[in-house]
């Protein structure tokens, strides 16, 4: 299973109901957060997401509306006394703010915290069910998207052929894996005969913010799901440029070269109440486009 799960959708300032940049990621075993804008854990409260599987917090950016909840989130496991290991990944200078924060508040863990510092692209995470790597993108500061991907999924045994074939249940890992089965005769089973392929293994992007970058088309090419930033609309496109955001057309766009399945759309500025606009200007490009609404869970 992988889901996406949007607590805030705005950009730098709440405004209209819409909170900073935050998201939950829902894999097979676990979740994993993306962002702890400000307020995050009073929508981790009105969404009824169970704190205790947030085990993989990953900050893109020292900005403060993508960390400002992470200190208080942090707080409230060590006051609810979590046990549960946690692993906090994001910029190497984030772990300063955190300790100074704690140092001054003289409070410890009573969990065992990890911090991982993001210092260039590749793996960052590789669990039993997906793995999370990390890219850079286009912004005014140092700013990091990431990718997960569920691993390949295991061909499905066919139970009436492999009866038929008379093959013992002790090669059916290696069956799983795609192999063929040789009998003891010498006899070639090709593995086809006896499996299905599995679903197809899912993938999500966040893009965090940045301008418009076709650096990121090869990135994220084919994803089934992305969410790319879209802090203004067309109108809107030079100003944008001047602060490292994009607009709705341009994050379509890159959703369009890259073949990716599905856009959602978030990081909105507090200059706009109404979104409708940035829904109907991304679909005119990327029909496969929707508002990043909160509270609401895409699946994949």
């Amino acid at each position: 299973m992988l889901a996406v799960t949007i607590l805030g959708n705005n950009s730098a300032i709440p405004a209209f109901g819409r909170h900073p940049t935050s998201q939950i990621i829902t894999t097979a075993d676990e979740l994993m957060m993306f962002d702890c804008g400000e307020g995050t854990q009073i929508q981790i409260l009105n969404y009824r997401i169970r704190r205790s599987r947030i085990n993989h917090i990953f900050i893109s950016h020292l900005h403060g509306d993508h960390y400002f909840g992470l200190v208080g989130l942090l707080n409230s496991f060590a006051l609810l006394g979590r046990i549960q290991p946690l692993h906090v990944y994001g910029p190497a200078d984030l772990i300063k703010i955190i300790e100074m924060q704690f140092d001054f508040a003289d409070t410890t863990f009573p969990f065992e915290f990890t911090f991982h510092p993001i210092t260039k692209a590749g793996l960052l995470h590789d669990g039993k069910h997906y793995t999370v790597e990390c890219f850079p993108t286009q912004h005014r500061i140092e700013c990091w998207g990431f990718i997960v991907r569920e691993k390949k999924k295991l061909r499905k045994i066919i139970a009436e052929k492999t009866k038929q074939y008379n093959i013992p249940s002790t090669s059916f890992s290696k069956l799983q894996q795609g192999e063929d089965y040789v009998s003891p005769e010498g006899t070639l089973i090709k593995n086809e005969f006896v499996t299905t392929e599995n679903t197809k293994a899912k993938s999500y992007a966040f893009c965090a913010d940045t301008k418009y970058d076709e650096a990121l088309i090869d990135i994220i090419k084919d994803i089934d799901l992305i969410y790319h930033e879209t802090t203004y609309t067309a109108p809107f496109a030079e100003k944008a440029a001047e602060r490292f955001h994009s607009t709705s057309k341009q994050a379509a766009t890159i959703a369009l070269k890259s073949n990716v399945k599905k856009l959602i759309i978030g990081h909105f500025s507090a200059k706009f109440e109404q979104l409708d606009i940035f829904e109907e200007e991304a679909r005119e490009i990327f029909p496969e486009t929707d508002i990043a609404t909160e509270g609401v869970t895409y699946l994949i």
